[in-house]
Parts: structure tokens; sequence; C-alpha cells
């Protein structure tokens, strides 16, 4: 077993990163999603769009927590400059940002259509649908980050 994690120890650490960066992630949307509302009316649903805003600014968050525990725990540089490292990041950021927003819509219009209750607490539609986009588009994230952007 100590084999394996050693020999996994990339995967790992980028699971590690993810996490936590998911965590910035998701606690960011929970605030947003409960605060926006009461001062832009239509974030809970604008124009068919469910939490835009909150989606997007809380997607921000996570993504540069993401960057800085890549660079400093995850991956060892690539061939680019950090300026270039950065900017490739980002844009892989900003399509992953985009299909998270689509799966978040598909997910919360057509999968988790009530809350779910483990008891000690309550997982709304709009965090289980949340939770459920990150998941989909982390395994995606891994492979271009570590195929593309830190092993150039």
């Amino acid at each position: 077993m100590k084999e394996f994690i050693f020999k996994q120890k990339q995967i790992l650490l980028f699971v590690i990163a993810g996490a936590l960066s998911a965590v910035v992630e998701i606690g960011s949307f929970k605030m947003l999603s409960v605060y926006l509302p009461t001062i832009l009316s239509q974030e809970n649903n604008f124009h068919g769009i469910h939490f835009p805003l909150s989606n997007i600014l809380s997607t921000s968050c996570g993504i540069i927590t993401n960057y800085f525990l890549s660079i400093w725990f995850v991956f060892e540089r690539g061939k680019h400059s950090k300026r270039r490292e950065f900017v490739y990041f980002m844009v892989v950021s900003f399509f992953s940002t985009i299909l998270s927003l689509s799966f978040f819509q598909i997910f919360f219009r057509f999968v988790f259509k009530e809350h779910f209750d483990v008891g000690f607490f309550v997982f709304s539609q709009e965090m289980l649908s949340k939770i459920a986009a990150i998941l989909v588009v982390s395994i995606l994230n891994y492979s271009v980050k570590k195929k593309i952007i830190f092993n150039g």
C-alpha cells in the first residue's frame, strides 16, 4: 500500500489540492448564493440561468486557490515561463469554468430536483449541483494541466 501511495503521490496531492480548492469554491458559492440574491433579485434566475454571478465568482476563488496549491505542492514547473504557465492555466480554467457552469445548469434542472438530508446536514439542490459539477470537471482538469501546462 505504501508503494502504491508513493507512486501515486502526484495524483494524491492533486486530489488534496482539489479538495481544498473545492472547499473554497463551495464555501464561497454557499455564501454568495445566500447573500447575492438579496442584493440582485435576478441572481436566482437570470434568463433561465440559476445563480450565474455566484457561480462565476466562487469558481474564480476556487481557480486561484487551485493555481497556487498546484504550483506549490502538486506539479513541477514545465518548460514554460511562469507568466506563460499562468496564462495557460487561466485559459484552461476559463474553459473549465464554462464547462462547470454548463454542468451546474444540467444538474440543477434535470438531476437534483430536491434537497438531500443526511441527518446532521441538508444539501440543497444548488449545493448538490455545484459539488457534482466540480467533480466532473476535476477529472478533465488534471489531465489537461498535467500534460499541457506543467510538463509542456
